[in-house]
This record gives C-alpha cells, sequence and structure tokens, in this order.
C-alpha cells in the first residue's frame, strides 16, 4: 500500500526537524507525507527547502497571513515555488471589499485549503456561504472537524454530526488521525488497546457522511507523540477499518492524499 501522511509539521524551531519525520516515516513504511505549516509561522522557507531536499518524498501546505493586503500576491509566489495547498481557518477573511480574496486565490491557483478550526465555525453560515461560492475550491476539513483532543461528547454525538453533513457539498474532504485525537485514554491502561471504546463510532461517522474517496489519513505529527504515537496512529485507524477492502483502504491511507495534493509516485 502506498501510505501518505497528509498531515505532520516540521521545524528547526518548534516541534522536530525534517530529519526526524524521515525517520518515523520510514520505520512506518510511509511513503509520502505533507508538510502543514503551524499556526503563527508565516515563513515557509523551511518546508521549502525540506521539499527540495526531499522532492520525491515530501510536499508542502504553506501559511500565509490573511490579514496582509498582499496576502493573495504571496500566496502565487509561493504556487510558483511548489506549495501544494494553503492552510486556512474557516473564518479567515481579507481586508477590504473582497473577503474571500485569498480563497478565490487559492481556486484560481487550484490550490487545495487544509482547514482547521472548531465545530461552531465549521457549521456557521458564513463557512458554509464559502463553501457554496466556490464550488470549485477542494477544502479539507482538519481533525474531524474539532480539535485535537478527545471532547465530552455523548453518543449520538450531534456536534460532530453537524460538521459532518458539510459532506453534502463535493468540495469538501476530511483528515482523520490517531484514534487518541478523539478517544480518551483508558486509566489504569489496557493493552493491547489503550483507548475508551464508546467514540470509535466517530471515525465510523466520518467515513459514512464522505466515504472513502473523500477522507485521508495523517498523522498529526509530532503532537501525537503525546499521545498515542506515530506508529500506533496508523496502526490502530487500519486495524479499525480492517474490514474494508484493499481498495478502499488505498484511498484512506494514500490514494485521496496523492490525488488532492497532486503527488507523484
Amino acid at each position: 500500500m502506498h501510505i501518505v501522511d497528509s498531515h505532520c509539521h516540521v521545524s528547526p524551531y518548534w516541534y522536530e526537524p525534517v530529519e526526524a519525520l524521515i525517520e518515523q516515516m520510514d520505520r512506518n513504511h510511509v511513503r509520502q507525507a505533507v508538510m502543514v505549516q503551524y499556526a503563527g509561522q508565516f515563513d515557509n522557507q523551511y518546508q521549502l527547502d525540506c521539499v527540495e531536499r526531499y522532492p520525491k518524498r515530501l510536499a508542502s501546505v504553506v501559511l500565509v497571513d490573511h490579514r496582509e493586503e498582499d496576502a493573495p500576491e504571496r500566496l502565487s509566489r509561493l504556487a510558483e515555488r511548489g506549495a501544494r495547498g494553503v492552510r486556512l481557518r474557516p473564518d479567515a477573511r481579507s481586508p477590504g471589499s473582497n473577503p474571500l480574496a485569498l480563497w478565490r486565490r487559492a481556486a484560481r491557483l487550484g490550490l487545495p485549503v487544509s482547514c482547521g478550526g472548531g465545530a461552531e465555525a465549521f457549521t456557521s453560515a458564513e463557512f458554509v456561504s464559502l463553501l457554496t461560492f466556490l464550488p470549485d475550491l477542494v477544502v479539507v476539513i482538519e481533525h474531524l472537524g474539532m480539535g485535537n483532543e478527545p471532547q465530552d461528547e455523548a453518543f449520538p454525538f450531534p456536534v460532530r454530526r453537524s460538521v459532518f453533513e458539510l459532506s453534502r457539498f463535493p468540495n469538501t474532504r476530511i483528515k482523520f488521525h490517531g484514534l487518541g485525537e478523539f478517544c480518551s485514554r483508558n486509566m489504569p491502561m489496557t493493552n493491547p488497546f489503550p483507548f475508551h471504546g464508546r467514540v470509535i463510532p466517530i471515525l465510523d461517522m466520518a467515513l459514512e457522511a464522505f466515504g472513502p474517496e473523500r477522507m485521508m489519513w495523517g498523522s498529526d505529527w509530532p503532537p501525537v507523540s503525546r499521545r498515542e504515537g506515530y506508529g500506533n496512529a496508523l496502526r490502530f485507524p487500519m486495524q479499525h477499518l480492517s474490514s474494508l477492502s484493499e481498495g478502499e483502504k488505498g484511498l484512506l491511507f494514500g490514494g485521496v492524499a496523492k490525488r488532492v495534493y497532486n503527488l507523484e509516485d
């Protein structure tokens, strides 16, 4: 299986440098990875350098400051340098008379938007309007539409369901990460499966809504290291979804990310 990690972070100043990511990828048979710029870092040079060093294995999703008037032009220049996507929050709006200027530029450049935020922002009327007005812009919802910590929500998970209803827009995709992002760890620890099982249906709900053709796995490394760790963040979802066909698993764990981010073999 051609495994692609669609969501990881690298930096020499925060988190970990790229060499540590490559080591994790090699150890867990991950062929390619998409580096997603972390919040607040508008200097994308390091990620671009990483792509130059590992052109067959890495791609870069950049961050630009939407509050700057020249943000669309900056995004165009980054696209010329090889950026494969841009990261924006659902409520990011440009100054002036064209609040969707940056989103429109991403659409014109053919760059998918990796979108992180909470359920309230994702289900707002403003975000729904954006998806309607820009039907050709691929918007990838990060973290199953919530934060990357377990949420105190009971079955039937109405907040999660409201986010998953965004699947009605054909231009949406969604990322799922390790089970530790939304499942609490058993205390004391239970082996070999360390989590409360009652919230695992959240992953099944997302799959039912979006289907394997519009979902992609991403490790959320290195924040995942304080949860179950890189290898387990891949292994546990694979085990949970083992009843799917090889083709469906191939889409979830690599094929969709390859298509969305235009990755070469």
